[in-house]
């Protein structure tokens, strides 16, 4: 009975209202008031501040500066074999596997098609037909900065408009069309392992998505897609990121969907729906074809 009725408020209420003034909030230097804020998130979601590379409170004089709050160094190690993939985020497994055709799994009983997800695009779409997905779920106690799982050149950024429900599983197994009916921004990159897609997902409260090679992609919020193509590495402009390196944020959580081409990559297998995430633990590893072998009479 309460969860229906979280979900019938999560469609009644003003969501772009209430980021907006969430947003506005977050970016506030208010002196006293942002240090309340700071600590009473910090304890009722239990954030663990040993890990910031600033671990007093008093460091931060915002409170996006404490939620995108950069991490000591070496506390999450990235997989060093040129044959696997890193996890691009802390967080937890919303749902994980293969792409049925272009049919992702949202939650049980719900599916979405890569097509909706890609704002339409069905050339982008059957890159990644029969291939596979990962989606990660950052839920508010976690480090809120998104890495590459593998070295990789951006060919494409896409930003969808779109609507602000939460993200949480809660709203990923009521709310149909959910990842490719919210904002989002989606980036195609060229790698070793063949086309590989990460997309940041918005959410309600949401007020920022960053990109490490551009800042700040919405807000504003125009209500338009929009495209930005990028030239081959060596040109002036080209965006070449390495394995661990940081290439996104949330200034407020949300979620973050990797897709792979089919036959390039094999995920982890101790990944599941549900598991904890720790960014540079291991994602996926390369699927390495087998030499063909001569038959000798």
């Amino acid at each position: 009975m309460l969860d229906n009725i979280k979900i019938r408020l999560h469609y009644l209420l003003p969501k772009q209202g209430i980021t907006n003034l969430a947003g506005w909030f977050a970016n506030k230097k208010a002196g006293w008031l942002t240090q309340l804020a700071i600590k009473a998130f910090a304890r009722v979601y239990k954030v663990d501040m040993n890990e910031a590379k600033a671990p007093e409170f008093l460091a931060y004089t915002t409170f996006n500066e404490f939620f995108i709050r950069p991490l000591k160094e070496d506390v999450r190690p990235v997989v060093s074999e040129a044959h696997q993939l890193a996890l691009p985020a802390d967080g937890i497994i919303s749902q994980l596997g293969n792409i049925r055709t272009d049919q992702i799994l949202q939650a049980k009983g719900h599916h979405y098609t890569l097509e909706a997800l890609l704002a339409g695009n069905h050339q982008l779409a059957d890159i990644f037909s029969d291939g596979q997905f990962v989606t990660t779920y950052l839920s508010p106690k976690d480090y809120h900065r998104v890495h590459m799982p593998c070295d990789g050149l951006l060919k494409e950024m896409i930003y969808v408009p779109g609507d602000l429900f939460s993200v949480n599983p809660l709203t990923a197994a009521n709310v149909p069309n959910l990842f490719a009916r919210n904002e989002r921004v989606i980036c195609l990159f060229d790698t070793q392992f063949g086309p590989m897609i990460q997309i940041l997902v918005g959410a309600t409260i949401v007020g920022s998505i960053e990109m490490a090679w551009c800042g700040t992609v919405t807000p504003p919020r125009e209500g338009i897609i929009k495209r930005w193509a990028y030239p081959d590495a060596g040109t002036t402009g080209a965006v070449s990121l390495k394995k661990g390196e940081e290439m996104g944020r949330f200034k407020l959580g949300s979620t973050v969907i990797n897709l792979f081409a089919a036959n390039q990559v094999q995920l982890a297998g101790n990944l599941s729906s549900g598991s904890a995430t720790r960014m540079g633990e291991l994602l996926a590893q390369a699927i390495i074809p087998e030499e063909p072998t001569d038959n000798i009479s």
